[in-house]
């Protein structure tokens, strides 16, 4: 098993055995982290929304009439960068990209079908799971560089009308973006049964993980045991 791998599941992954089989898939603080982070970014898209377009201003009502809005949006894109960079900080190496990721993702039909056991078996992130993570992370990189150039309060002395017009268009279209890429991330969390879970008790059943992350199970028990799993870890 290489360096990463050990890495990547040295952050409290284990299995424990019973019926039904657990596998703890993310620590108190890695939720917490996850559930700070989805927040902020929901607040940010409600508020930016309402200062995108005349139609959508209604939603400032959200958080106290317009001045309040714009006051306080840049201020929850700085708690999303710092609470997400926890997380990337977290689970980089696992998102890493691997040989069986190009070989998942062309299998796509078949795990859209639910006949994922057709597809190679996965670590801890499939490939869509890392698509999602490195355009978030991408994206979130825009999102705050874009902001802080078009956040006069603190910054109109270090930027040009002209690199603020690229700005803006540049937050606007990131923001879109980020928004499609979160409402797939959440389908999907509810399309598989089982993995809402993972984020709010930290563990998912062992019939879910040799379902659809079966190399990372067979990891967990190999290194709990000692011995290269040939079975199924789930029973």
């Amino acid at each position: 098993m290489s360096s990463n791998t050990n890495d990547d599941m040295a952050k409290g992954d284990s299995v424990h055995p019973g019926k039904p089989v657990t596998v703890d898939r993310y620590t108190a603080g890695a939720r917490i982290n996850h559930w700070i982070t989805a927040a902020s970014l929901v607040l940010l898209a409600l508020s930016g929304m309402a200062l995108f377009h005349p139609s959508l201003f209604f939603l400032t009502a959200l958080f106290g009439g317009g001045p309040l809005t714009r006051i306080i949006h840049p201020w929850i894109g700085v708690v999303l960068f710092f609470s997400f960079l926890g997380l990337f900080l977290r689970f980089w190496k696992a998102n890493l990209w691997r040989r069986e990721d190009s070989n998942w993702l062309a299998h796509g039909r078949d795990v859209l079908a639910g006949h994922e056991e057709r597809a190679p078996e996965v670590g801890k992130y499939n490939a869509g799971q890392k698509v999602v993570f490195w355009s978030m992370s991408i994206l979130i990189i825009v999102l705050i560089t874009t902001g802080t150039t078009i956040w006069d309060q603190y910054f109109a002395g270090y930027t040009t009308i002209e690199l603020k017009r690229w700005a803006v268009l540049s937050h606007s279209i990131a923001a879109v973006v980020i928004i499609n890429v979160w409402i797939i991330h959440v389908y999907s969390a509810l399309w598989v049964r089982g993995t809402i879970r993972a984020m709010t008790r930290g563990s998912v059943t062992g019939g879910w993980a040799w379902r659809h992350h079966r190399k990372w199970l067979r990891e967990l028990v190999t290194r709990s045991t000692g011995k290269k799993s040939g079975g199924t870890p789930a029973e």
